[in-house]
């Protein structure tokens, strides 16, 4: 299992210090650093000046969202990253939700499934450089009269890896069947095989199996001697996720969460949430959740859960940078824990 850190989006104020940790993950060997957006900082952006800052550590997308690029954009940028990387580039991408997908963007988010599928092979076709033909439902390529293109610039890799944030079981089939990798959310080494089936079904469907598939856990770390307060320092980025996200009928991970057996905790923190009480909605999140699907406590108490996520089937642990506080610090205890865990 290989380490990553997750920068998520940059929020203003904290730019520096998460730059900084990500040029720390490359000096310490991390594999990748990963690059999110929603509806503030663009992921692009933040890996084109990674790709300049660092030297050796995996630069990827989690994720481009497919509402806000056509698929021949995401293909120029992935190519694009991959040419100044020097071949460091992995594209994620997702639907992102509702919110998002209609709310800033003003696309649809009817049909995910049939959307991604078809973005996906577009994406390949084009970083294949072949001139790009297509007849999907969403998408046609070349349109009234226009003639296929090919695309200019070639990278460094004949093939960039491509992986899928999915959660529900129809996506992680299908990000079995078209991606090279998987981008999870809120795993726990108990529930990973259940998921982990889904993926391996969509893998049949394209011929292959879990072999060389990325399993990509992406979790909080808080480190400290109490795991009680750790748990506090995440519940407000987790009631977002589980409360928040999407809209009533439409939340991912809440669904997920009730699916590890916590439905009556979800469906209490969904409400708080959406009727304006986050506080309350993060309070109402048992600390068992948060114990499962996060990394917290003490050094040695973190390393035990990475060997546990390793033996449950994470071939790469991500660190998502949650709290405010020291990030480059966090970066080398992860990597310390990761020592200590047998794992390097």
């Amino acid at each position: 299992m290989k380490l990553a850190l997750n920068l998520g989006h940059l929020r203003g104020g904290d730019e520096r210090a998460k730059l900084e940790a990500a040029e720390e993950a490359d000096r310490l060997g991390y594999g990748m650093v990963w690059v999110a957006e929603a509806y503030g900082s663009d992921a692009v952006s933040v890996l084109g000046y990674l790709a300049a800052r660092t030297s050796s550590i995996g630069l990827g997308s989690a994720v481009l969202q497919i509402p806000a690029r056509t698929p021949a954009m995401t293909a120029m940028t992935a190519a694009t990253l991959d040419l100044l990387s020097q071949g460091r580039f992995s594209l994620g991408v997702g639907v992102s939700g509702p919110q998002v997908s209609e709310g800033w963007h003003g696309v649809n988010f009817a049909q995910p499934l049939s959307r991604t599928r078809e973005y996906v092979e577009v994406v390949r076709m084009a970083l294949a450089r072949e001139p790009v033909s297509y007849r999907g439902k969403h998408h046609v390529l070349p349109r009234d009269g226009g003639r296929p293109i090919k695309l200019s610039v070639r990278p460094v890799r004949d093939r960039i890896p491509v992986y899928l944030a999915a959660m529900g079981p129809g996506n992680l089939r299908l990000a079995g069947a078209v991606a090279d990798g998987w981008l999870g959310l809120f795993l726990s080494p108990g529930h990973i095989g259940e998921r982990l089936k889904e993926i391996a079904s969509g893998r049949a469907e394209a011929d292959a199996t879990l072999e060389g598939f990325d399993v990509v856990a992406s979790m909080p770390v808080v480190f400290g001697d109490d795991v009680r307060a750790c748990a506090d320092k995440v519940r407000a980025h987790t009631a977002l996720y589980v409360g928040g996200m999407g809209s009533r009928e439409h939340n991912f991970y809440n669904a997920l969460a009730a699916r590890m057996g916590f439905a009556k905790a979800a469906a209490e923190v969904q409400e708080l949430y959406l009727s304006g009480r986050q506080a309350e909605a993060a309070a109402a999140l048992p600390l068992e959740f948060l114990d499962q699907t996060c990394l917290l406590g003490p050094l040695e108490r973190v390393a035990e859960r990475l060997q546990a996520f390793s033996e449950a089937g994470v071939t790469t642990l991500s660190m998502v940078e949650v709290e405010p506080g020291d990030p480059v610090n966090k970066v080398r205890m992860l990597a310390a824990a990761y020592e200590l865990a047998g794992l390097s």
